[in-house]
């Protein structure tokens, strides 16, 4: 009986510990708990997964479950932490992707399907842009956006297209492309144009600008490389010189590493990912995390887990050599979540605790019976280390009866330290400000 109890107890112990109580005094939802849905998410709330909490797969649970698309109820606005305000800033654009700031505040944007890069400059007294402009336009599924060289006067834009790097010159306050693109190499795949599969690719330069960094996501959920060609140099980050010349895979087995960033304290690439499908609910996670120099993240043979890789059911026998040397992401946030464009806070505007920390947009679900995603998350730092937590920070995206009016792309930070979040759903930019009340 003496056993019994204590076990009892025991159990209820490490609940609590595994439950409750981060570092910082605040609750964090951790182990079962931790995962989530989007009629749950909501500013400040804390989670952390780790690899020992993840279901073995159940294929079974595998669904099409894609997000009625509806529009905005009047009431519908996006939610944020306590002082925080969230205006509505463009309106009406093509499928808007990804943001980047250039060094005097201009906002850049890729209108994916459209083919074009937009530029929005300032804000009117109600909020709006005080100009837009087309930088440049013709281009295939564009995506990715970074300024070279780093510093208050690149000379260059560099443009991820889905089937190549292209640049165009360029001065602080350029509205239009002085000159032609400049294409500098091609990039295996092109996407749903050419082949098939992912078709984003994101652009950033190392912290001291000697390397280019191109993520290519996978031709597939997972198809094996060894049996399909089309898979060759896909799902990594490759590195190219500023000049494009390909230098080697920065890092593999990376199924879509959809939104880079370069850590400004510890110089680290780190890349926000898209994992596999069809192996249920609560698997594979999403990832956010420091991409490690020669690195190997597990797709498509093996996936996260506490000692090494855990062999997907669909590839059972296949290189075993590897399994061991696959490596734990830093944050696993929710499967299926669809984590895009990372960034991070390098402003002054925000409370101070936000300095060095990650933002994501999480897209939102399609493969699973509880919808997730749809919001903007942080991701805590700590000496620019992650950990592992992540928190709610920009929600209400969902109506709360299953359909989906909002889906986050990208975040930049305007030059005054606010938060910007692109939104196909809404085709809008949203503006986050901190006024403290």
């Amino acid at each position: 009986m003496k056993e019994v109890v204590r076990i009892a107890v025991v159990t209820a112990a490490c609940l609590l510990i595994a439950t409750v109580f981060a570092e910082d005094g605040r609750g964090v939802l951790t182990g079962q708990a931790a995962f989530t849905d989007a009629a749950h998410e909501s500013p400040g709330v804390r989670r952390r997964l780790t690899a020992v909490d993840l279901p073995v797969p159940k294929p079974d649970e595998s669904v099409d479950n894609g997000p009625p698309a509806v529009p905005r109820p009047p009431s519908a606005w996006p939610k944020a932490p306590t002082g925080f305000k969230v205006e509505q800033y463009a309106t009406g654009l093509d499928n808007p992707r990804e943001m980047r700031t250039a060094p005097n505040g201009d906002i850049f944007l890729a209108e994916s399907q459209t083919g074009k890069i937009k530029v929005f400059r300032g804000i009117t007294p109600d909020g709006k842009p005080q100009q837009v402009s087309v930088f440049a336009e013709g281009l295939v599924l564009p995506f990715g956006i970074a300024f070279y060289p780093s510093g208050p006067n690149p000379k260059y834009i560099y443009v991820g297209n889905t089937d190549e790097i292209v640049r165009f010159p360029y001065k602080n306050g350029d509205l239009k492309a002085s000159g032609q693109e400049e294409k500098l190499v091609e990039l295996p795949g092109g996407g749903r144009l050419r082949g098939g599969g992912h078709w984003t690719r994101d652009l950033v330069f190392s912290k001291d600008g000697s390397r280019l960094f191109a993520s290519v996501g996978s031709a597939s959920n997972v198809d094996d490389p060894d049996t399909h060609p089309g898979e060759f140099h896909r799902a990594d980050v490759l590195e190219f010189t500023p000049e494009g010349k390909f230098q080697k895979v920065y890092a593999s087995g990376i199924r879509n590493c959809v939104g880079e960033a370069i850590n400004p304290i510890t110089g680290e690439l780190w890349c926000s990912t898209n994992e596999r499908d069809a192996l249920g609910n609560n698997l594979v996670p999403d990832y956010v995390t420091h991409v490690q120099e020669g690195g190997f993240y597990g797709w498509p043979w093996f996936y996260m887990g506490p000692h090494g890789g855990v062999q997907d059911p669909r590839h059972v026998g296949k290189h075993p050599e590897l399994q061991a040397k696959v490596l734990t992401p830093d944050i696993l946030v929710n499967p299926h979540f669809a984590s895009l464009e990372m960034l991070f806070y390098e402003g002054s505007q925000f409370p101070a605790e936000y300095k060095g920390d990650g933002f994501a947009a999480e897209h939102g679900s399609w493969n699973r019976r509880d919808r997730s995603g749809y919001e903007v998350i942080r991701l805590p730092m700590k000496n620019g280390h992650a950990t592992g937590e992540y928190e709610d920070f920009l929600t209400g995206f969902t109506d709360g009866n299953g359909a989906v009016w909002g889906r986050p792309v990208g975040v930049t930070v305007g030059k005054d330290g606010s938060l910007f979040v692109s939104d196909d759903g809404t085709r809008s930019i949203w503006h986050v400000v901190y006024t403290g009340k």
